[in-house]
């Protein structure tokens, strides 16, 4: 039975996160499909750090710093692995962390997946773009927001749409890929695509989006893509991305385009 391993890299979110993983967990997958959930927690404050030690608790683990809980789904209950930064790095860096300690334990026909912790993102999704799936190990299935999703109304929200499709079309020149939402937090991957971009993944932060999708394009690899929920919420909710993060992106691209 295939494994789907859910990266879910958060910052704090003391909050969102318990209910972020009971969605996750209560979400349906195809037939034939189990699930491990890797949370990755990027040096959280005390109050996040606590949110995800009680996450951990309900599944039989414990999560000493700079250490993992980790609980392999005996007794009926979801696996879950908690791994820890020391340091604040990025959720680039928390990403990398999650794929890392996947790719230890994974087999060629398990998939990962990319999931937010802010509950931006529906997991009921998740169940589609595991069927998006093809038996091609480089094709990638990446989420589009922008499709029917339900997108808080505003400037705020028109600004982030927009900067989002203008990196995205940048993307699509340098990469020769044609997607709609390169930015988008749902990213499947099957592990040899993985384990072949690994080794090019290097942003730390929110450059990493652009990077990933770079590094599947220069393997040879294709993107399909699956419509996903969005429920955008504002800075006074906690989001983290900002404009030196959009200008990282922009760098990002532009330096994989001299790769």
């Amino acid at each position: 039975m295939p494994t789907l391993y859910v990266v879910v890299p958060f910052f704090n979110e003391p909050r969102t996160l318990a209910a972020c993983i009971e969605r996750l967990e209560a979400a349906p997958l195809p037939a034939g499909w189990s699930r491990h959930v890797v949370l990755v927690d990027d040096a959280s404050a005390p109050a996040g750090r606590s949110a995800a030690d009680a996450v951990a608790a309900r599944h039989d683990g414990h999560a000493d710093s700079n250490a993992r809980a980790d609980h392999d789904g005996r007794n009926g209950a979801p696996a879950l692995t908690l791994l820890r930064h020391a340091r604040n790095a990025g959720k680039g860096a928390a990403l990398m962390t999650g794929f890392d300690w996947i790719l230890a334990r994974a087999r060629d026909e398990d998939a990962v997946l990319v999931h937010d912790a802010d509950l931006e993102y529906d997991p009921a999704d998740h169940a589609a773009l595991v069927a998006a799936l093809t038996t091609d190990p480089m094709v990638a299935v990446f989420g589009d927001r922008w499709h029917g999703a339900a997108i808080r109304p505003g400037v705020v929200a028109w600004l982030h749409r927009t900067g989002n499709r203008a990196l995205t079309a940048l993307s699509n020149v340098v990469s020769g890929l044609r997607v709609h939402d390169m930015e988008c937090c749902s990213k499947l991957l099957r592990m040899p695509l993985l384990r072949t971009i690994r080794p090019r993944l290097s942003e730390p932060r929110f450059g990493i989006e652009p990077q990933l999708t770079a590094a599947i394009a220069r393997a040879g690899g294709s993107i399909r893509e699956v419509p996903v929920r969005y429920e955008a919420r504002g800075f006074s909710d906690g989001k983290k991305i900002g404009l030196r993060d959009g200008l990282r992106a922009l760098w990002v691209i532009a330096r994989e385009r001299l790769r």
